[in-house]
């Protein structure tokens, strides 16, 4: 299964100059943990970066800096990972745990943002098809008794 088809599309993003205060608003306002920064060219979103709320309590407050001096840009992490849209699912955890990451933009092959995988996200989908394989068993012994009366 292709990660795009349940990725979440609607993404919370920022720019680079997005104010740590205003994305502290942003995370608020949309019950989020994490924006996904993206720089805008062509008509579209690249992402570049992604800033959580973590990156701010350990970039900005724990050293008690002055929030209204940095943005986004300046405490989002180095290197960005991201996820081709037709990537499947265990290629997009593979992904994960070999670079350590619990969210992951999703992009398409011009590089433009189509939404964003957490490891919460994966756990519930395999959650999901593990309980429908539970029901297996159960309607096989039916299956099974029926036929052998």
């Amino acid at each position: 299964m292709p990660i795009s088809e349940f990725c979440n599309r609607e993404v919370v993003f920022a720019t680079r100059k997005t104010s740590i205060p205003e994305a502290a608003q942003l995370m608020r306002q949309y019950h989020v943990g994490d924006l996904v920064v993206v720089d805008e060219a062509a008509g579209k979103r690249v992402p570049v970066g992604i800033v959580t709320d973590r990156d701010i309590v350990i970039e900005i407050i724990a050293k008690s800096l002055n929030i209204e001096e940095f943005s986004v840009g300046d405490i989002m992490g180095p290197q960005l990972v991201s996820v081709q849209d037709d990537e499947g699912v265990f290629e997009t955890i593979r992904l994960m745990r070999t670079k350590g990451i619990r969210r992951i933009p999703v992009v398409n092959q011009e590089g433009g943002l189509e939404g964003i995988v957490s490891a919460d996200d994966i756990l519930d989908l395999l959650a999901e098809e593990m309980a429908e394989l539970a029901k297996v068993a159960p309607r096989e012994q039916v299956r099974e008794a029926k036929t052998r009366l």
